[in-house]
């Protein structure tokens, strides 16, 4: 064909090529575009659309050269002109392929569109979408392509929000830790239109780093950043304040809670505001008289909500009230009082999950009392278990034995992660290969939807008032037999029907102010086969030590260091000489020292034989930097629970004082059930007189760790087949017990 008949049919073969480029017959359409520019060399557009049919034939060296053919000898002017127009055809055939949802082929095109506009920053947030659609971001992209640096310049022209927002979503979500990812936050913060917009993308984030990636430090410098947009914004200071607590950041921690309890004017959520703020003091301990005050104040909240009976609260509304009597076992042992007080306001809490999830709870409660009317006994039984502590966490190293033991024949095995995002911990892989099926939702309504189609017969709640979500699936009612177990104490929730305990851990009396069913294990409510141990890293002499002193450990966070019980703990290393007394837990150091250090001073202790201790790498290591002990010192009126069984795996002499609490009555069980009674004190006198007298005699600690190691062949405490298979008859009988109810 001559170059005057190709002009002559110059729109048929424009026809022709795009119907040979929809075909993806770009040979062809490469072909007419090259008669094109020998027919009119002068026509840009030919050489954009030629270079275009070579990149998608795969010649993208040959494109570049006629790219660069068609703006040789053009002026810096027309080489600009030229450039936008090649940019719009390339941009036409993006829109298209994406349209088409061909991804492989816009992730080409976007990539050389680059090359040739390196400065088109919503090509660069396509580029970071498509990255992380491909598994391909890093995080490393935002530094190479310059997109940080862009987005920091004083102008950015025709920049796409709704585009940048989508990309800094995708961003946090593919690689949070990146450091790039919290400066792309902070290069975003300049171009933010629509606060809103930027908040429902970056609170979420934080609060996956701060509790599935537990980088809280991290997670609250994204809340920070939200607060240079709205300054008091209550959401972001509630969630910021137990950022900063978590971080151990606790003076900013319980200024923040502060100041969102001061801006607030509703009572459920002062009384949310209220709680965060103890649990800051709490946190960091030492702080008594003042968190004291503060407790005051939270039961009067909440005999003020309970009173109120508030109705139609919202879910979120609902969520923060489950855990806001969390610290009343840490103030007081008057479990008559509280569990009357917890069981009000988890019955006020299922009332209001009732009206907003009333199609689910209805639909449940129906599926129910079908399978009930059917009365069947199965085998295997359906054993569902939720936790958001399937990882590194004291739940978590204590409740694999049992799934360990399972008889996998008679129980089929369900966990349910209640967690953000799968995290890799080695414990959490641990648990997901011992489930028939493990799901991953922080989500409670979307939990209990699976359990229900799951058809779960019991369900184990290992988290209790812990965590709201858990809290939220129980109320809902998703399985006909619900159980708490092991994770702090009993929820008062109306739809849970047992609390699992054995005959020490609570009183006969407690039958009078459970709303739950006492579900008593014949010996212990709990058993493992032992603990991992490895190389102690801390020496006496390393301390300034000497070898022949009696040395006192207690190691608990400050929750539980309550002054009256350090003051006791003070009586004793007054009475014993040549004593030491080593205090570790998380707090916050200086607070914590001065505490002790002060109550040292009122009773006469040379605060010298104090040493305070710092956290350790692994939970291995702290247990065999126990042995540095020759006496531990418990806690009341919360006792330690995975610190006592450690303690005693590790065959050292425990100290504790028994209370009436679940939370006070931990180490009295698990030292009945290895067969050592003494160092157990019913007073405080006692407590004093059992640590005076293991301090002081020497054969008397040889004669109890002598008893501790023996245990460890009969005591039902480390038997955890044995107590598997309680529980598994336990479970038994519990579905027996439901479907003898109609």
């Amino acid at each position: 064909m001559t170059s005057k008949s190709f002009l002559n049919e110059r729109v048929p073969w424009q026809q022709q090529a795009q119907q040979y480029l929809a075909q993806g017959n770009y040979t062809q359409a490469a072909s007419l575009y090259e008669q094109a520019i020998g027919a009119e060399p002068d026509v840009k557009s030919h050489y954009w659309h030629l270079g275009l049919m070579l990149l998608l034939q795969g010649q993208e060296a040959e494109a570049h050269t006629t790219w660069l053919l068609g703006m040789v000898d053009g002026e810096p002017e027309l080489v600009e002109q030229w450039t936008e127009e090649l940019v719009r055809v390339l941009e036409v055939e993006i829109q298209q392929r994406e349209a088409r949802e061909e991804q492989s082929v816009a992730w080409l095109l976007r990539q050389h569109l680059r090359e040739i506009c390196p400065a088109n920053i919503n090509n660069l947030l396509h580029l970071i979408r498509l990255a992380i659609q491909f598994q391909e971001f890093t995080g490393d992209e935002l530094y190479e392509w310059g997109v940080i640096e862009l987005l920091q310049a004083d102008s950015v022209p025709d920049l796409d929000f709704a585009l940048l927002m989508q990309a800094l979503r995708g961003v946090l979500d593919s690689a949070p830790l990146n450091p790039s990812s919290l400066e792309l936050v902070e290069a975003s913060l300049a171009h933010v239109r629509d606060p809103l917009a930027f908040l429902i993308v970056l609170l979420p984030a934080a609060v996956v780093i701060a509790h599935s990636y537990r980088r809280p430090r991290l997670a609250a410098r994204l809340a920070e950043l939200y607060l240079q947009v709205d300054a008091n914004h209550l959401e972001v200071l509630r969630h910021l304040a137990v950022f900063y607590q978590n971080a151990c950041d606790y003076d900013k921690g319980i200024e923040t809670a502060k100041l969102c309890y001061s801006l607030l004017e509703k009572l459920p959520d002062r009384v949310h505001a209220n709680s965060i703020i103890l649990r800051g003091l709490m946190s960091a301990g030492g702080y008594w008289e003042e968190a004291t005050s503060v407790f005051h104040r939270q039961e009067s909240l909440l005999s003020e909500l309970i009173e109120a009976q508030p109705k139609a609260l919202a879910e979120i509304e609902v969520l923060r009230l489950l855990n806001a009597s969390f610290f009343t076992p840490y103030f007081q042992d008057y479990p008559q009082s509280y569990r009357t007080l917890q069981n009000q306001l988890a019955q006020l809490c299922q009332a209001n999950v009732q009206i907003y999830a009333r199609e689910p709870v209805k639909r449940y409660k129906g599926g129910i009392l079908q399978r009930q009317e059917v009365g069947s006994f199965s085998k295997p039984l359906k054993i569902g278990y939720i936790s958001h502590c399937f990882r590194q966490h004291s739940v978590g190293w204590l409740a694999r034995w049992l799934l360990q033991y399972h008889d996998r024949e008679q129980f089929q095995i369900y966990g349910y992660f209640l967690t953000h995002k799968w995290t890799h911990d080695p414990i959490e892989e641990w648990y997901i290969s011992q489930f028939s099926k493990a799901y991953q939702s922080a989500e409670g309504l979307d939990v209990a939807e699976h359990i229900y189609q799951d058809q779960i017969d019991i369900l184990i709640d290992l988290d209790s008032i812990t965590l709201d979500t858990s809290c939220e699936v129980m109320m809902l009612k998703p399985a006909p037999v619900q159980v708490t177990w092991l994770g702090w104490d009993a929820t008062g929730i109306p739809n849970v029907d047992y609390f699992i305990a054995d005959p020490y851990v609570l009183p006969v009396s407690a039958e009078d102010y459970y709303s739950e069913k006492i579900w008593r294990l014949p010996q212990t409510y709990i058993a493992v086969d032992g603990f991992e141990v490895e190389v102690p890293t801390l020496r006496r002499d390393q301390l300034d030590i000497p070898t022949e002193a009696v040395v006192y450990f207690s190691g608990q966070r400050g929750y539980k260091r309550h002054p009256n019980t350090a003051r006791l703990q003070m009586k004793i290393i007054k009475e014993v000489p040549n004593s030491y007394f080593l205090v570790k837990g998380t707090a916050d150091e200086e607070s914590m020292k001065n505490f002790f250090i002060q109550l040292a001073e009122e009773e006469g202790v040379d605060c010298k034989r104090l040493r305070f201790l710092s956290e350790v790498a692994s939970e291995a290591v702290h247990r065999a930097n126990l042995s540095i002990a020759d006496v531990v010192l418990d806690t009341y009126p919360y006792n330690g629970a995975t610190t006592t069984l450690e303690t005693l795996w590790m065959g050292i002499p425990l100290v504790t004082r028994v209370g009436e609490q679940f939370a006070a009555r931990n180490s009295y069980t698990m030292m009945v059930n290895v067969g050592v009674m003494e160092g157990i004190a019913w007073t405080d006198e006692e407590y004093v007189e059992w640590g005076v007298r293991l301090g002081k005699e020497s054969a008397l600690r040889q004669q109890i760790s002598w008893k501790l190691l023996r245990s460890r062949q009969t005591s039902p405490l480390w038997n955890a087949e044995q107590f598997t298979r309680e529980m598994e008859k336990g479970y038994e009988q519990m579905w027996q017990r439901f479907l003898d109810t109609k």
